[in-house]
């Protein structure tokens, strides 16, 4: 399967880059902000959903409601922190072996694009040095519906001119793989087994992918 596509398609959290504790912390701040607690446990629910639906599941873990104004206030708070937290983003958090295996398949012709939920998406590649290996970049910005719909994937195939049935999605969440699969798509699973158990297969990097194909990883 991972020989044979022609075009890889990547999540951003936890498949490049792990900002999930960035991500957690902002999360937290705001609810601190807003009277209640928010933990790690609870924070394994955003993970690979879209930030209007993250702030909707911490609201009800705070037992709380917003009209829409407050709502975008609230996610404006959120992501302004986020962002600052990104300021310390740099290379040196780039997950092993990511960098290589993107150079690896543009090297050997298989087109790459980002399909990510994050709004910030183009904002963390830069911080990261990786822009230039993407030829395509779908974000947050650009979809109006959060996986497990495919519409991102979807968009990203259409970019690369690439049908569904010859790309590859590698995903850290089971929302991503969910989506993978609805779009026709190969799904690999990065992370663990027992949480991604649709995937085609898993993996626990893309430093063991490298060592298959027998690519010097930094790992």
């Amino acid at each position: 399967m991972i020989r044979e596509m022609r075009a890889a398609i990547f999540d951003l959290d936890g498949v490049i880059v792990d900002t999930a504790h960035y991500h957690y912390l902002a999360w937290k701040r705001l609810a601190q902000d807003l009277g209640f607690d928010f933990s790690e446990a609870e924070n394994e629910r955003l993970k690979g959903v879209s930030r209007t639906r993250s702030l909707e599941i911490l609201l009800e873990i705070g037992g709380l409601t917003m009209d829409e104004d407050a709502r975008a206030r609230a996610a404006a708070r959120k992501n302004a922190w986020y962002v600052e937290y990104l300021a310390h983003l740099d290379a040196s958090e780039i997950l092993p072996g990511a960098a290589e295996y993107l150079h690896s398949l543009r090297g050997r012709g298989v087109k790459t694009a980002l399909g990510s939920a994050s709004k910030n998406a183009p904002l963390i590649l830069a911080r990261l040095g990786l822009t230039p290996l993407f030829e395509a970049i779908v974000d947050g910005n650009m979809v109006s519906r959060a996986k497990p719909d495919p519409e991102v994937f979807l968009r990203a195939a259409r970019q690369l001119r690439t049908p569904p049935a010859s790309c590859i999605v590698f995903e850290d969440a089971e929302a991503g793989i969910q989506a993978a699969l609805r779009a026709g798509m190969g799904a690999v699973g990065v992370g663990r087994p027992e949480t991604l158990k649709t995937a085609d297969m898993v993996i626990e990097g893309l430093y063991q992918l490298n060592a298959l194909l027998g690519i010097r990883s930094s790992a």
